[in-house]
């Protein structure tokens, strides 16, 4: 009996670390989010892309163009809260799934349009309401359920799926409208939302409890909570507490910059503005797919960083950084491609959402269990920061025939972001967590 149970002990002890060798099921989730907004990136890459030929074919103005893709813009900040509430009340699977389709739908729809509002209505609306609901909300909820452990790294890896989607993308839809036409760039964009659809369905599960297992890194089992009723109300009633403190003002304007400066500038009117100076379409639209590249690797080490640094500083250094840049690209940007483009390139790249991990650790520190909705309300700020650029960028362009005023005042926004993130101050740790 004796040597029995000691056989079972060791066959115990010896299967104990099999088990530990085994990968967590949280990072299979954190990859199929991965592969999801890699997926849905395609419908971010295109408008950049598509001002020119929109401006050729129907001869509506860049302003027209831009206030479609503000519309956009605007709706996938303001979609993203609500977005986070409804994963709480009916899972991720089904919201993620959804929302794709409407994507889908919406691109679809563009080849049939021939008047300013039908743009605004399928790109604008629904691919907005669409990429809302895909937004980083959607990556904060999966790494708040599944990870209590390398948050930060978690984090910048699936922040750079959009970065890899760009990458991926964007060369082959610049090809597309060059080669064909802009309505089969749009078509590719549709199938590529509906591709990711059957990952989500069958791989993505909405919570650790469901497969039986911690989240990653915890000590104890953590019970699935019961679906949360009014999902609305429950965002509101989120954003309403956070609206009286300090640190979500200073997190939400300086967002705002981060957004006006990427999505809304370089993303949307990077590639004209290049064109402007005799680049070619592809060239430039290559050379956003490069920004692509580094801002993986500076997302993911900005995750790496956050775990072990002060995050209000490295924001400050990040929006610095990139206002530095900024102002210096009417100087840059020429017919052909040189050297010191593409460092910019390089530069803005690895800054490009660098922000998003110490952003979304400060929510934590402040907003706790609710930060993955204050967090969705400070990219809707980031969003609309995009949309008002996007916008005023083309308005700009029409008006002065050049960016080079919108390069240099973005320029001086991102030195106030960077002062904004340096006065948010420390969350005061409770005494019981220090003894």
């Amino acid at each position: 009996m004796t040597q029995t149970t000691d056989a079972a002990a060791v066959t115990e002890d010896q299967r104990e670390p099999a088990r530990r060798r085994r990968v967590h099921r949280a990072w299979w989730v954190a990859a199929v989010t991965f592969v999801t907004i890699i997926g849905a990136a395609a419908f971010r890459s295109l408008p950049g892309i598509l001002i020119d030929p929109l401006h050729q074919e129907f001869g509506w103005s860049r302003g027209t163009i831009g206030a479609a893709v503000s519309v956009n813009l605007a709706l996938y900040g303001l979609t993203a809260p609500f977005a986070a509430a409804l994963m709480d009340r009916f899972g991720i699977r089904r919201v993620v799934a959804v929302a794709l389709l409407v994507i889908a739908v919406g691109s679809g729809l563009t080849v049939w349009m021939n008047s300013a509002w039908q743009l605004i209505l399928c790109w604008g609306l629904l691919v907005g309401l669409g990429s809302g609901s895909m937004a980083l909300a959607f990556a904060a909820t999966v790494t708040n359920r599944w990870f209590t452990e390398r948050r930060g790294l978690v984090t910048g890896v699936l922040t750079a799926a959009s970065a890899s989607g760009q990458l991926i993308f964007l060369p082959l839809l610049s090809w597309i409208v060059e080669t064909y036409d802009w309505r089969p760039a749009a078509v590719t964009v549709a199938l590529a939302a509906l591709a990711v659809v059957p990952f989500v369905w069958l791989l993505l599960r909405d919570h650790p409890a469901d497969v039986g297992q911690k989240p990653y890194g915890a000590e104890e089992f953590v019970p699935k909570p019961a679906p949360v009723p009014g999902a609305a109300r429950r965002t509101l009633a989120v954003l309403f507490s956070a609206v009286r403190t300090g640190p979500f003002w200073l997190l939400a304007g300086s967002f705002a910059i981060c957004g006006a400066s990427t999505n809304g500038l370089i993303q949307t009117h990077f590639v004209p503005a290049a064109h402007d100076h005799g680049m070619p379409i592809t060239a430039a639209a290559s050379l956003l797919a490069v920004i692509g590249v580094f801002d993986v690797a500076g997302t993911i080490a900005s995750g790496w960083f956050t775990d072990r640094f002060e995050p209000r500083r490295l924001l400050a250094v990040y929006y610095a950084l990139r206002g530095v840049s900024l102002l210096f690209l009417p100087m840059l940007l020429a017919p052909s491609v040189h050297p010191p483009v593409i460092f910019f390139i390089v530069f803005y790249g690895l800054d490009w959402v660098a922000t998003v991990p110490p952003t979304l650790a400060l929510c934590r520190e402040h907003y706790g269990d609710d930060s993955a909705i204050v967090f969705g309300w400070v990219l809707a700020s980031h969003q609309v920061g995009a949309a008002l650029v996007a916008f005023l960028g083309g308005m700009a362009r029409d008006h002065f025939g050049s960016y080079d005023v919108v390069w240099v005042a973005s320029g001086a926004l991102c030195a106030a972001a960077a002062l904004m993130a340096l006065v948010i101050r420390r969350r005061p740790v409770p005494v019981a967590a220090l003894s």
